[in-house]
């Protein structure tokens, strides 16, 4: 495990289990969100969003959360492990929403500088129908893969800390 990609959706623990294992495993971690979000929610363009996942993924050790769909194949093609959080979307919702309570008016550690917490409707409902839309491709993309990486699926809250304990 030298090249590790989270994806799951939002609220799902990326960021949360990217720090904790990159602090276990020292390594690097690289946040797509802090990376690809300038200050008020202005967004990378995609070719922007390519350059530096290549330069990223040449490296010879990292951890990079983040969906970021139109790009996660770079990541993938690189990874030697992929670990897909596969939350309960209730779950999820309810950890987005405590996450904008604890971060009101300031910027996530994991989020670009000049972001503050704020509430979306779109991010919820993008939440919400992620096992419907997102879920699937995923899952087809994961299996393309399955030969070659370790692909690692946490379900629970249970199931992530059972696999820290044993990384």
């Amino acid at each position: 495990m030298k090249k590790i990609v989270l994806i799951g959706s939002g609220g799902s623990g990326k960021s949360t289990l990217a720090r904790q294992l990159g602090k276990k495993l020292k390594i690097k971690i690289y946040h797509l969100d802090a990376l690809f979000w300038k200050p008020n929610w202005v967004g990378v363009p995609i070719e922007e969003q390519i350059k530096v996942q290549n330069d990223l993924v040449k490296k010879e050790e990292w951890i990079i959360d983040g969906n970021y769909g139109g790009t996660m194949d770079i990541r993938l093609d690189a990874a030697d492990t992929i670990i897909f959080l596969d939350m309960p979307r209730i779950i999820c919702v309810y950890r987005a929403f405590k996450r904008i309570l604890q971060y009101r008016n300031k910027t996530r550690p994991d989020v670009g500088e000049g972001c503050e917490e704020r509430f979306s409707f779109e991010f919820f409902k993008w939440i919400w129908n992620y096992p419907k839309t997102k879920k699937p491709k995923i899952l087809e993309k994961l299996e393309q893969q399955s030969n070659e990486k370790e692909i690692i699926i946490l379900k629970s809250a249970k199931e992530v800390k059972d696999f820290l304990e044993k990384v």
